[in-house]
C-alpha cells in the first residue's frame, strides 16, 4: 500500500509521535512518501496523511482533492472536527483495514471578468465576502436568479452542510447534518433585523455581489483569501468532484458535536 503525508507546520516536522506512526507503517509494509503540492501526488496512492489540525486539512484538500485522493486528518490541533483521529490509532487501523471513505461536497467559484493571481476557485467549509475597511458591505444575493433583500453587514458566507459547523456556525448559521444536500447562506454580523440565515437546495445557483465605499472587498475560500473590485459577480455551484475524507471506524457527527463543542451539556442531561 502506498500512503503520503502532508505537514504543514515546520514546527511537527521530527515529531516523536508522527516518527512512531510513519515507522509502524513502514514496518507493516506500507511506502511512504511526502506530499510537497500536487504535481507530488503518485498514481495508486491508498490515502494521504494530513499531521495538524482543521486548517492543515484544508491546506492537504487543496493538494490532493482534484486528484481523488481520500485524505485522513491526524489532530495535532486545536478543534480536530476534519482532523479527528490520533496518531497512536491510527496504524493499527491503517494497516487492519478499519477505515472508511466518505465523501464531502466542494464548492466551486467563478469570478466574473476578475483575474486572480494563484486562484484555486474549490472550497470544501464556505465561501464569504467580507468588508476590507471600517466601510459596511453590502451584499446582494442571487438564488436561482431570484434576487433576494441586500444583507448589510460585515459580509456573508456561502457554506456546505459540512461546513455548518466552521464559519457558519460562528456567525449564527444552523447546524445540519454533513449528508444533507444544502447550502446554507449565513450573514456576518448584519444590520439588518429582518434578514436571517437561509438554507438552500444543493444545486442551487447562488450569485454575490457586494458593494462598499471603499470599492475592494476581501473573497475567502475555506482558508485562503483575495482581494476583489466591489460588484464582481461571484457564482458559487457545486464542484464536479468531492472531497474523499477517511474515518477510521464508522464516523458519527452527533457524537463529535456532543464532545467537541459540548453540545446539549446541562446538569439535567446527566445520569443519577
Amino acid at each position: 500500500m502506498k500512503i503520503g503525508y502532508y505537514i504543514k507546520k515546520e514546527a511537527l516536522k521530527g515529531d516523536a509521535r508522527i516518527e512512531n506512526l510513519l515507522k509502524r507503517l513502514e514496518a507493516g509494509g506500507v511506502d511512504l512518501y511526502e506530499i510537497l503540492g500536487s504535481e507530488s501526488c503518485r498514481e495508486d496512492t491508498a490515502m494521504v496523511l494530513s499531521f495538524g489540525g482543521d486548517g492543515t486539512f484544508l491546506s492537504a484538500a487543496h493538494r490532493v482533492c482534484e486528484a481523488g485522493l481520500p485524505i485522513l486528518g491526524i489532530n495535532f490541533g486545536r478543534m480536530g472536527f476534519l482532523a479527528a483521529n490520533s496518531p497512536e490509532d491510527a496504524a493499527e487501523a491503517i494497516l487492519g483495514g478499519k477505515w472508511e471513505i466518505e465523501e464531502l461536497d466542494m464548492l466551486k467559484v467563478e469570478c466574473e471578468g476578475t483575474e486572480i493571481p494563484g486562484f484555486w476557485p474549490y472550497a470544501m467549509n464556505e465561501v464569504s465576502l467580507h468588508r476590507d475597511t471600517p466601510a459596511m458591505l453590502g451584499v446582494d444575493v442571487k438564488v436561482n436568479g431570484s434576487p433576494l433583500p441586500t444583507y448589510w453587514s460585515d459580509g456573508l458566507l456561502v457554506a456546505t452542510s459540512a461546513g455548518s459547523t466552521a464559519y457558519s456556525l460562528s456567525a449564527g448559521g444552523p447546524i445540519c447534518l454533513p449528508a444533507a444536500s444544502v447550502r446554507i447562506i449565513t450573514p456576518v454580523a448584519p444590520h439588518n433585523l429582518n434578514l436571517r440565515p437561509l438554507v438552500v437546495p444543493k444545486d442551487a445557483s447562488v450569485e454575490l455581489r457586494g458593494r462598499s465605499r471603499s470599492g475592494s472587498m476581501i473573497l475567502s475560500l475555506d482558508n485562503r483569501s483575495y482581494r476583489v473590485p466591489c460588484g464582481t459577480a461571484v457564482r458559487v455551484g457545486a464542484a464536479a468532484f468531492p472531497l474523499r475524507r477517511v474515518s477510521l471506524g464508522k464516523s458519527n457527527f452527533i457524537d463529535a458535536l456532543k464532545s467537541r463543542f459540548f453540545w446539549g451539556q446541562d446538569v439535567r442531561n446527566t445520569a443519577d
